[in-house]
C-alpha cells in the first residue's frame, strides 16, 4: 500500500514536471497556437457544410485552410499598405490645417460656447492660452499617431520572418484542430476524472461560451467597422480606412466602443465640411450601430453564455488585461468554467444538495 502511494506521488510529480516543461517548450508559439484553435472552433460549422459536398475530411479542411489563409493574408497586405500611407499623410494634413487657420476656427467656435469659454478661462488662469496650445496639441497628436503607425509598420517589416512563422504555426494548428478537433475533444473529456454528467456540463458550457463570445464580438466588431467606414467614406471623412479599422478594434471594447472613433470624426467633419454632413454621419452611425447592437448581436449570441452581465463584463475586461486580445475569449471562458465547477462542487460535495435530496 505504501509502495503504491509512492508510485502515485512519483507519477503525478513527474507528470507535473513534464507539463511545465511542455508549457515552456510551447510558450514562444502559444499565441499563434491559441489563435489557430479559436479559428478552428469558429470554422467547424463551415467544415460540416463543405464535407457534405467534398465527402473527405482532409480535403474539406485543406479547402477551408486555403480560403482562410488567402482571406487573411491578401486583405492584411492591402490594409497595411493603406494604413501606413494614410497615417503618414495625417501629420501633413494637420500641419496644412494649422497653417490655413483651421484650428483658429475651432478655437473661435469653442470660446463662443459656454463650455469653451469656461475652459479657455480656466486655462488662462493657469498661464495657458487656448489659441496657442490648441495648434500645438493638434500637431503633437497627429505626429504621435503618424509616428506610432509608421514605427510599428517598420517594426513589422523588419520582423516579417517572425510574422510568417507565427502565421504558419497558426494555420498549421488551425488545419489539424479543424480536421481532428472532434477526436481531441473526446480525448480531453475522457481524461477528465469527473462523472459523465458533470463533464458534459463543464465542456458544454465552455463550448457554448466560446461560440457565443466569438460569434457575437467578432461578427459585430467587423460589421461595426465596415458600416462606420462606409459612412465616413460617403460623408467625406478623410482617412476613412484608417478610422474604419480603428472602429472595428474599438468595437471590441466593452466601454465606449465605436463612438470613440466616429464622434470625433463627426466633430471634425462639422468644422471642415459643414454640420449637415456631420449630422448625417451621426445619424448613419447611430442607426446602424443600434441595429447591430440590439438585433444582430443578440441573434449572434442567441445561445448565450450562461453568465450574468456583470460577470461577462468583468471576464472581458480582466481577460484583456491578463491575456491581451486573446482575453476577449479566454476571460469569459474562464468565468464560465469556474461557474460550472462551482455547480459541480455544490452538487457533489456541498452538504446543501445532499440535504435537499
Amino acid at each position: 500500500m505504501e509502495r503504491e502511494r509512492i508510485v502515485q506521488l512519483f507519477f503525478f510529480g513527474f507528470l507535473a514536471v513534464m507539463a511545465y516543461e511542455l508549457y515552456e517548450l510551447l510558450l514562444p508559439f502559444l499565441t499563434p497556437l491559441v489563435w489557430g484553435i479559436l479559428l478552428a472552433f469558429m470554422a467547424h460549422p463551415a467544415l460540416i457544410e463543405v464535407e457534405k459536398y467534398v465527402k473527405r475530411r482532409s480535403l474539406s479542411t485543406a479547402i477551408i485552410s486555403v480560403v482562410i489563409g488567402l482571406g487573411v493574408v491578401l486583405p492584411a497586405i492591402w490594409a497595411s499598405d493603406r494604413l501606413v500611407v494614410e497615417a503618414q499623410a495625417l501629420y501633413a494634413q494637420a500641419t496644412q490645417s494649422v497653417n490655413a487657420g483651421g484650428v483658429t476656427k475651432l478655437h473661435d467656435w469653442a470660446v463662443n460656447t459656454e463650455f469653451g469659454a469656461w475652459l479657455a478661462k480656466k486655462m488662462g488662469e493657469r498661464g495657458y492660452k487656448l489659441d496657442e496650445e490648441l495648434p500645438k496639441l493638434t500637431l503633437q497628436a497627429a505626429q504621435m499617431t503618424s509616428d506610432y503607425v509608421a514605427r510599428n509598420a517598420t517594426h513589422a517589416a523588419k520582423n516579417l520572418l517572425s510574422f510568417i512563422i507565427d502565421f504558419g504555426i497558426a494555420l498549421l494548428a488551425f488545419f489539424y484542430m479543424l480536421r481532428d478537433g472532434d477526436y481531441y475533444y473526446r480525448s480531453l473529456r475522457d481524461l477528465t476524472p469527473l462523472h459523465e454528467d458533470d463533464k458534459k456540463a463543464i465542456f458544454d458550457t465552455l463550448r457554448t461560451t466560446l461560440s457565443s463570445v466569438m460569434r457575437g464580438l467578432m461578427l459585430t466588431a467587423v460589421l461595426q467597422g465596415v458600416i462606420t467606414g462606409l459612412g465616413m467614406l460617403i460623408f467625406g471623412v478623410p482617412y476613412w480606412l484608417f478610422l474604419a479599422i480603428a472602429s472595428a478594434a474599438a468595437g471590441l471594447m466593452p466601454i465606449g466602443g465605436t463612438a470613440l472613433v466616429w464622434i470625433p470624426a463627426a466633430l471634425y467633419l462639422g468644422f471642415a465640411s459643414g454640420w449637415s454632413a456631420a449630422v448625417g454621419l451621426v445619424i448613419w452611425c447611430s442607426i446602424a450601430l443600434a441595429v447591430i447592437d440590439n438585433f444582430i448581436k443578440p441573434l449572434a449570441m442567441k445561445h448565450g453564455t450562461g453568465l450574468p452581465t456583470i460577470a461577462l463584463f468583468l471576464g472581458i475586461l480582466g481577460g484583456l488585461e491578463a491575456y491581451g486580445p486573446l482575453g476577449l475569449f479566454l476571460g469569459p471562458a474562464i468565468m464560465s468554467v469556474f461557474a460550472s465547477l462551482l455547480r459541480v462542487y455544490r452538487k457533489e460535495y456541498s452538504g446543501t444538495s445532499k440535504k435537499a435530496a
